[in-house]
């Protein structure tokens, strides 16, 4: 027992002066001084350094000094055997190091430790101020909300945006950049390898991206998916893996993908493939569309599935531009609309496929690489003008590489926009 407080009371200490030193790029992002917060998303989304830039905004303002705050990482190898009975030490540890009686506390990756949702909810009864991070989804499960009885507000944190992105590497949007040259310029360029990196801020600055990309993506698989879930057969979830990759821009079934990953020579199961599935949203790996107009049971068997970000899907492909922007399409609007069932985010198939339908915004999206060719125009076109015969559709959109126009048909207008504007819009 000694050695495990001295061990936290160094980690405390450690973190404590990491965090006075690092330097970060300031995002959209504001906490409430007397909410708790659940920070879920992907790894290297920037969970953790939401959480520093909690802290150092408040240490800035002159509200807190760094000691104020009781920060642990439970990835740490030297808490790798925290048990959930030992979540008390923290608070034991810190009161025995600063005569503070209630600091603010942040607990990163907290998922590692079974039953931790007990502890949260009674540091939050007792009025201390947290803030949690995971990279589980299933941090959001009905269970934890009620556990947690509705002490924490939950946010899902996604890699940065392409706006963000620009930030990063010091472009300006103001609100004529279009007709900047050496902006749109920059923008351009910058698109292409957003297009093919995503958002992870960690790996902007490297030369050999998808190495950094695949290491990801093996903690991912082997660490959130495989060990934590006790799977045997890791070819299969691989294989699965890749063939989602491949699949991205079609409905896909249990039971196709069943039938794909057996006929490698795997045995498993159905169950087993549902299974699979769900581990890999749950790691915020992947996250599923469903049909608009299918049944709650088939929504669950046939979806279009898509990574949570571009750099994980260009890990599997090669020359996948359509996939590519179609997948970065599917995240921005999850980013927007997915607050909940009624009103997320679907795709329509029914005689005619509509990449992306937002019912309570009345919006139907289809992504084309190009539309240059008249055969595709006509037929992006068809299927918006049919969709808006049955449903409601005020916002009709085709979302395209590099085209601009505007498209109007049956008294319908639909506007080519091309990725980075729309990515940029308000």
């Amino acid at each position: 027992m000694l050695m495990k407080k001295e061990i936290i009371k160094l980690l405390i200490a450690e973190k404590q002066q990491e965090i006075e030193r690092i330097e970060l790029q300031q995002r959209a992002i504001e906490f409430d001084d007397n909410a708790s917060y659940v920070i879920v998303g992907i790894r290297r989304a920037g969970k953790s350094y939401q959480m520093f830039q909690d802290i150092k905004r408040k240490i800035e303002a002159g509200k807190i000094k760094i000691e104020d705050c009781l920060y642990i990482n439970f990835e740490d190898e030297r808490v790798a055997d925290m048990q959930a009975s030992d979540l008390g030490l923290l608070l034991e540890c810190y009161a025995e190091m600063y005569d503070n009686p209630r600091p603010l506390i942040y607990l990163d990756e907290i998922q590692n430790i079974e039953g931790w949702e007990k502890f949260a909810r009674r540091i939050a009864d007792s009025k201390y101020r947290v803030i949690i991070t995971g990279s589980n989804a299933r941090m959001l499960s009905h269970d934890i909300a009620t556990t947690l009885g509705g002490r924490y507000i939950v946010r899902e944190v996604f890699p940065f945006s392409f706006a963000e992105y620009l930030t990063w590497n010091d472009v300006a949007i103001d609100k004529n950049w279009e007709y900047n040259p050496d902006t749109r310029t920059k923008v351009a360029k910058l698109m292409e390898t957003y297009l093919h990196f995503g958002g992870f801020a960690e790996c902007f600055g490297m030369v050999n991206k998808r190495e950094w990309v695949n290491s990801l993506y093996q903690k991912i698989l082997l660490g959130d998916i495989v060990a934590r879930n006790n799977i045997r057969n890791g070819n299969a979830i691989r294989l699965l893996a890749k063939k989602l990759a491949e699949c991205v821009m079609q409905p896909t079934t249990q039971t196709r993908l069943l039938h794909i990953v057996k006929s490698s020579g795997n045995a498993v199961g159905r169950n087993t493939i549902a299974d699979f599935l769900g581990y890999m949203n749950d790691a915020y790996l992947t996250f599923d569309i469903a049909n608009y107009i299918d049944s709650l049971a088939e929504r669950a068997s046939n979806c279009k599935r898509y990574y949570f970000d571009n750099a994980l899907l260009n890990n599997f492909l090669v020359e996948a531009e359509p996939q590519l922007l179609e997948n970065i399409v599917a995240i921005d609007l999850v980013k927007r609309y997915r607050e909940s069932e009624s009103d997320g985010v679907y795709f329509y198939n029914k005689g005619i496929e509509v990449d992306f339908y937002v019912p309570n915004e009345k919006m139907a999206i289809q992504v084309s690489y190009s539309i240059s060719d008249s055969i595709t125009q006509e037929r992006e076109v068809r299927a918006l003008v049919k969709l808006a015969s049955v449903f409601d559709v005020a916002n009709a959109i085709i979302i395209t590489r590099h085209e601009e126009s505007v498209i109007e048909q049956d008294g319908m207008r639909i506007d080519v926009i091309p990725i980075h504007k729309w990515l940029l819009r308000v």
